[in-house]
């Protein structure tokens, strides 16, 4: 038996493992790579297996960096079962498409650009009519249930209490009459997250797959995040400012949405003015999500389940609105008076948060409320890093706005909720992968693993592949002519973003009309820029 680590290795994105025995070939998770043009690109590569050979895929949770790939699965041809949790087919239903609507949004703007530049048009990674027709092969299964999705192998989803119907996925495999049993942690909940349960432990194992995001950090407590979040609502709006919470549609913004609910009837009194400021859910999807919510209460934990049997919605209160149509989203920024704003995309990429920034950073009266994980590349990451000038939607924009994180929000575990996960397990695993994590974060948890637990750990690489009989994990086993034009294919495009960049330098100069005649140079740039994309495309055919 043999794991290849195609995504979320030594990398946040792009969650996808090939398990291969020697009755099956399997994925668990077809992630989406985000956080720049590098990891665009990486999206339309071939994948290194053949679709037909895959009998199976696991799917752990709905986030598209999990989720984002199964699409142009299905658009390349694999027609087979993949199996999720049913609130995880729910979700799919609505966030698959959106992200398909996404991609042709994006190329159509890319395809402008390319077509004044004499450029190549390309088509969108995949459609929304082609993420929607993806769905027809999910299968739901219960959490607990046991499922034997191919001849020796057994499988279980249990709740890992990050986000509705998340899953920790454990598989038995049986070769050669020995059972060997692999975990996959997926992304770990963080510890009492608004509406959902707390993550399963886990008590065997001989392999875990565990994820590192926060690896090497520890979020404030979870009483403090209700404070903060009204210290921070309440000084933005007593100064004139909107609060805009960039947030991922599903999960992130439900849980904004309860908090807020509590706290409103928590401190009435104390914060009377707080129920007059109108809060707008500026997100199609997240409207959709919210009442995927309401159709899955076994996911729910026992204080929301509470609210529904008195007959409460945990997810509605007063003054709040869903706007539907791209007209009431352009209507929020004409509104002179405070208010709250919660949009995707939660780490800026895509969606009408752009708009809501490029209304609002410019503003000192303002806060742009980070509560998820930034990747790195992302524009939220920019602005987490302090960036002072961001281009949004091509326009340069001088970030005067405050700028506030509360990490505790997050949906995943930090390092002391991995550890106390970890420490279920009765018996010492053989080895845990250390994957889904920035390299800080990931040698930080492995050398805390190995210290408190005694328990070997691997950090693998994109394309290292482990033999479990072996018991080696070799680097980057891929045919040595796909390894060659992996490797090519980051370098070109490196040198290609470098190109772009010194001649964007360059135009800025002129426009700055300093007298200096650099035409010549630029020309020279653009030749070389042209020859790299050239090289680049003839590399991909």
């Amino acid at each position: 038996m043999k794991i290849t680590f195609l995504g979320a290795a030594k990398e946040v994105t792009g969650s996808c493992y090939l398990v291969k025995t020697e009755n099956a070939r399997f994925l668990v998770d077809c992630g989406m790579f985000q956080g720049g043009e590098v990891e665009d690109e990486l999206n339309y590569q071939e994948f290194i297996f053949d679709i037909k050979d895959i009998d199976f895929v696991l799917l752990t949770h709905a986030h598209i960096d999990h989720s984002g790939r199964i699409p142009v699965l299905y658009k390349r041809g694999y027609r087979k079962r993949i199996y999720a949790t049913h609130a995880t087919v729910d979700l799919c239903r609505y966030m698959l498409p959106d992200s398909g609507h996404i991609q042709e949004m994006e190329s159509e703007w890319k395809n402008r650009k390319r077509k004044r530049a004499g450029k190549p048009l390309r088509d969108p990674l995949y459609t929304a009519e082609e993420a929607e027709e993806s769905i027809s092969i999910f299968y739901g299964v219960d959490y607990g249930e046991v499922i034997e999705p191919a001849p020796h192998i057994k499988v279980r989803f249990n709740d890992a209490g990050h986000m509705l119907g998340s899953s920790i996925i454990e598989v038995w495999v049986n070769e050669k009459g020995k059972e060997t049993k692999i975990v996959f942690s997926g992304d770990l909940g963080n510890k009492k997250v608004p509406l959902l349960r707390d993550v399963t432990p886990i008590n065997e194992a001989d392999y875990v797959l565990c994820e590192s995001t926060y690896g090497n950090r520890i979020h404030e407590e979870v009483g403090d995040r209700a404070k903060r979040l009204m210290e921070i609502i309440t000084r933005t709006i007593k100064r004139g400012g909107n609060v805009i919470i960039p947030s991922f549609a599903v999960g992130r913004t439900q849980e904004i949405l309860y908090e807020l609910h509590k706290e409103r009837d928590l401190y009435k009194d104390e914060i009377e003015f707080l129920n007059n400021i109108p809060v707008y859910v500026d997100s199609p999807l997240a409207t959709s999500i919210t009442d995927v919510f309401a159709k899955h209460p076994e996911c729910l934990d026992d204080e929301a389940r509470e609210y529904i049997k008195k007959g409460e919605m945990p997810l509605d209160f007063p003054n709040l609105h869903f706007t539907h149509s791209a007209e009431e989203s352009k209507a929020l920024n004409e509104i002179k008076t405070p208010m709250i704003i919660i949009s995707a995309s939660g780490m800026c990429e895509a969606g009408r948060i752009k708009h809501h920034l490029k209304h609002n950073l410019w503003r000192p009266e303002c806060t742009v409320l980070f509560v998820g994980y930034q990747a790195k590349g992302t524009l939220g990451r920019k602005l987490l890093d302090g960036e002072k000038d961001v281009k949004i939607l091509g326009e340069d924009i001088h970030v005067k706005a405050e700028i506030e994180y509360i990490e505790s929000f997050s949906g995943h575990a930090d390092q002391r909720g991995i550890l106390e996960w970890i420490s279920n397990f009765k018996k010492k695993p053989k080895k845990i992968f250390i994957v889904h994590g920035e390299d800080e974060a990931q040698e930080e948890l492995a050398d805390k693993i190995e210290a408190q637990f005694g328990i070997e750990t691997l950090i693998p690489s994109r394309y290292d592949v482990y033999d479990f009989d072996k018991e080696e994990l070799i680097k980057g086993e891929v045919e040595d002519k796909e390894k060659f034009k992996l490797e090519l294919n980051n370098k070109l495009e490196e040198m290609k973003l470098r190109s772009e960049k010194a001649f964007n330098k360059l135009q800025e100069i002129l426009d700055r009309k300093d007298g200096k005649d650099l035409t010549g140079i630029m020309l020279e740039i653009d030749n070389i820029n042209e020859s790299l994309m050239k090289l680049y495309r003839e590399l991909l055919d």
